[in-house]
């Protein structure tokens, strides 16, 4: 009796393919829970200085077309004059000089920035992770191998922008980025996804936050829970600015996402007065 043909493996599109079905359906799920999320940015000068820090914490919120969150706490704080100032969300740290200003409104930008994005259900630009079918579009995909992580058999897919992603104004481009994916074998969701910039810095970024930004990438991590759902449970980003005008900042931007509950029409979300 002839030997059956082995069943050829499986291919980084076809297992891309599966994970765009299950992340739309996981991001129609996500409307049904509310949970908490900690976000935490801290920046550092050029001798690796605690500079500034804010810490939000926010309840997040289902709605139709994207998740709406809620300042519940705040603490921030900032140096001056060789020690650590706390000042309350109602304060912005600014005093000092330029350098606090520009301090402060890069720290709020990379809160709200980085973590609310508006056209998406939980906050995180669908751009930076091309997991969903519509972003996969723009992506190109290649297997890289299979292994263990935290010990579930995953799939290794590498991703890169498409050539000519960008056929107009390539600064308007929304693929700048590549990056590695692990997916796992069995249910084809991701577990760990990085990102690190393809090409040149677009001028979105150019222009808010410097000319040159050495180490920008982005990682994000999901966990399952109730009922089948995935959810990303934390997100970070470290890099250096450097600007033309003397400005140097090591920016640490870390997202962590926590108790998650059905939410119930019935009851009603109450909030801490925030300080």
């Amino acid at each position: 009796m002839a030997a059956m043909a082995a069943e050829p493996p499986i291919s980084a599109d076809e297992i891309m393919a599966r994970v765009a079905v299950n992340q739309d359906n996981a991001q129609a799920a996500r409307t049904a829970f509310v949970y908490r999320q900690n976000v935490a940015v801290r920046l550092r000068d050029a001798h690796n200085h605690l500079v500034r820090e804010e810490i939000s914490e926010f309840q997040m919120m289902p709605g139709n077309q994207r998740t709406s969150k809620e300042l519940v706490k705040f603490s921030g704080r900032y140096r001056k004059g060789g020690a650590m100032v706390a000042y309350s969300k109602r304060e912005d740290g600014k005093e000092g000089g330029f350098r606090e200003e520009i301090d402060s409104d890069l720290a709020h930008d990379m809160r709200d920035d980085l973590t609310s994005d508006k056209k998406s259900k939980d906050g995180m630009a669908p751009e930076l992770f091309p997991l969903t079918a519509k972003e996969q579009r723009k992506y190109r995909f290649s297997m890289k191998g299979e292994e263990t992580y935290r010990g579930v058999a995953v799939y290794r897919i590498a991703f890169d922008p498409k050539p000519k992603a960008c056929t107009l104004d390539c600064d308007g481009d929304d693929t700048p980025w590549s990056g590695e994916a692990l997916i796992g074998k069995s249910d084809f969701e991701p577990l760990l996804v990085t990102t690190r910039l393809a090409k040149r810095i677009p001028l979105f970024v150019r222009t808010a936050l410097g000319t040159n930004l050495p180490g920008l990438g982005f990682s994000i991590e999901y966990q399952k829970f109730d009922d089948g759902v995935w959810f990303p449970v934390s997100y970070g980003t470290e890099f250096r600015i450097k600007a033309l005008f003397l400005y140097s900042r090591q920016v640490t931007v870390s997202m962590v996402n926590s108790d998650f509950r059905r939410a119930d029409v019935r009851s009603a979300v109450e909030f801490d007065k925030v300080q």
